[in-house]
């Protein structure tokens, strides 16, 4: 699925959940300290480390093979070995949560592999449930 818009604030990536099921938008916001990646989902605004798409492509490229979304809200314990999981876990190359806003650090699984996908940085599943990734 190819990208559209250039993932400015002005014109920002305009993506969908990996089931398709709800529509939302991410732009690079350079000037933010640290530099960040906004997600806009309805009125609800996530950020995450912009360096997430760098990371996340390279722990999937180390990881080979397919890896489970397993998205969860913050309060909620992601399942184990997942892309959620991963953006929360201690060992990660920020060492914790990629999301930057308290309370809505979460949903990492949901709302990054469909970016990564879009800059054709990885293949992910599209089914109702359970989806998975991998880096191309």
């Amino acid at each position: 699925m190819a990208a559209q818009g250039s993932g400015t604030k002005d014109d920002p990536w305009v993506l969908a959940t990996p089931p398709g099921s709800s529509e939302y938008t991410m732009y690079r916001d350079e000037a933010a300290d640290p530099p960040a990646l906004v997600c806009q989902v309805g009125s609800t605004r996530l950020t995450y480390h912009l360096r997430c798409i760098e990371d996340l492509h390279a722990m999937l490229k180390a990881h080979g093979d397919w890896m489970d979304l397993g998205a969860a809200d913050e309060g909620k314990e992601p399942k184990p070995d997942t892309v959620e999981a991963w953006g929360r876990s201690s060992d990660n190359p920020v060492g914790g949560f990629y999301g930057l806003r308290k309370g809505y650090r979460g949903r990492f699984g949901m709302y990054l592999p469909p970016l990564l996908e879009a800059l054709g940085l990885a293949e992910l599943t599209h089914e109702a449930r359970n989806n998975r990734m991998r880096a191309v």
